[in-house]
């Protein structure tokens, strides 16, 4: 498994974890976190400390707001652990 299958699935178990009415939903790379999943603001808030805080990374809000699908929130965090 590649570094980045490893951010997906540790992204995919996180979100999960911060909203287990998601348990069971199928996410992919192309799913758009806020639409596709119907997570509000402050789930997704949830979510980026969680990430943040797993992966120890900051990615600046400015940089968060543009990230609209799984595969984009990956990028951004392994382009941080590179």
């Amino acid at each position: 498994m590649t570094r980045r299958e490893e951010i997906l699935e540790k992204t995919k178990e996180i979100i999960v974890d911060s909203l287990p009415e998601l348990e069971g939903k199928e996410f992919d790379e192309n799913t758009v976190i806020n639409t596709d999943t119907g997570i509000d603001s402050m789930g997704f808030t949830l979510i980026i400390c969680r990430l943040e805080a797993a992966f120890n990374v900051r990615i600046p809000n400015r940089q968060w707001q543009k990230l609209s699908t799984l595969g984009d929130v990956v990028d951004a965090i392994d382009k941080r652990l590179a």
